[in-house]
């Protein structure tokens, strides 16, 4: 009786630990154990509803934002910006990569430009455009996760990069992370 449980234990401890692995793997390569960086904005609090002018249904320009203080040896910062609610999956509304290290602010309505002037790189969302895509769901309501990134190095990504590539190109090199979530409903 005794051999016969642990034959079939043993197989279900097996596949236990390997998906605590992927897990764990997967949760250090987008920063999870690494310091924590206050992300805020002036514009809405964390779970709130982002205003209109920041939406498809008004002016679609990006919020601001605001962060903390970077851990040490902080390269360049990167910012994601994406939909888990989407229907057809996750939706991807801003990539920015290479933000200055000193950097402790995006302003409002960043243009949709690939080059921005403080050496920062705009990529390319799930609307096959460079910069911000406001929020602009269906029906219901989703939320929108702003990801930023402190990073041990700049990143040697082009223009236009999506965040699939943006990901590849942080992996091994997150130091701190910090996230702001904002709702919108249609």
């Amino acid at each position: 009786m005794v051999q016969r449980v642990v034959c079939l234990l043993l197989p279900v401890s097996l596949v236990v630990c390997s998906c605590q692995s992927k897990e764990q793997s997967t949760s250090q390569s987008q920063g999870g154990g690494k310091m924590e960086i206050k992300l805020t904005s002036k514009a809405f609090k964390e779970g709130a509803t982002i205003p209109k002018q920041y939406t498809c249904d008004g002016k679609d320009v990006s919020p601001p934002l605001e962060w903390d203080k970077t851990p040490d040896g902080t390269k360049s910062l990167a910012l994601i910006c994406d939909d888990p609610d989407a229907p057809m999956g996750t939706w991807v509304h801003w990539v920015v990569y290479n933000l200055p290290a000193h950097a402790k602010k995006l302003a409002a309505a960043i243009p949709p430009k690939d080059k921005l002037p403080n050496s920062a790189v705009q990529g390319t969302n799930d609307f096959h455009k460079i910069g911000y895509g406001g929020p602009c769901p269906p029906r219901g309501t989703h939320r929108y996760f702003f990801k930023l990134y402190a990073l041990d190095t700049a990143l040697d990504l082009k223009p236009g990069a999506t965040k699939t590539q943006l990901e590849i190109a942080m992996e091994g090199h997150v130091v701190g992370r910090g996230q702001l979530i904002g709702r919108y409903s249609r």
